[in-house]
């Protein structure tokens, strides 16, 4: 450590003699208060036009909300039906190439979505609620949510025929 620094921590705690341009300041600041209108007076309340909610304290403490939960866990059945699909759709490749096409829309349409749709169903129904979205006047509706409506297209044989044309 240099002297100098050793020296200023020295003299940190220490009352020193004020500089002129320090007085400056002080005689400044004196004067403002003396010729404040507000001098002897309460200081005004500072209104704020929020309150601390409870409802954002338990949600904080609580984990993450329902709508958020039921949506994390759409999105993982929808990947297992994804991969439950495919690997169907290869077994019955293998199996019968010449009436494939057939046996996939058989498949397809004899697929049950019918846990994730509920899910589905839940989230377009409570999601404005939940999340406290805001309603866009334009609209008359809810306002989108990233650019998009925040209802989600139920799952069915139409979402599965169009998932794997386009991944054929």
């Amino acid at each position: 450590m240099r002297q100098e620094d050793r020296e200023a921590l020295l003299r940190e705690d220490v009352a020193r003699v004020q500089t002129a341009r320090e007085r400056r300041q002080l005689e400044g600041v004196a004067e403002d208060l003396r010729s404040s209108p507000l001098r002897g007076l309460p200081l005004p309340l500072r209104l704020r036009n929020f309150r601390p909610a409870a409802e954002g304290y338990l949600a904080s403490l609580g984990g993450p909300l329902p709508y958020m939960v039921r949506l994390r866990e759409i999105e993982a059945l929808t990947a297992e039906h994804e991969q439950a699909l495919a690997a169907e759709r290869d077994r019955l490749a293998a199996e019968a190439p010449d009436r494939f096409e057939e046996a996939w829309r058989t498949l397809v349409t004899r697929w049950s979505f019918e846990e994730v749709n509920d899910l589905i169903e839940r989230h377009n129904r409570w999601y404005p609620a939940e999340s406290r979205l805001p309603m866009d006047p334009r609209r008359r509706d809810y306002a989108l949510v990233n650019g998009r409506d925040y209802r989600l297209r139920p799952l069915d044989a139409a979402w599965a025929l169009e998932l794997f044309l386009t991944a054929a």
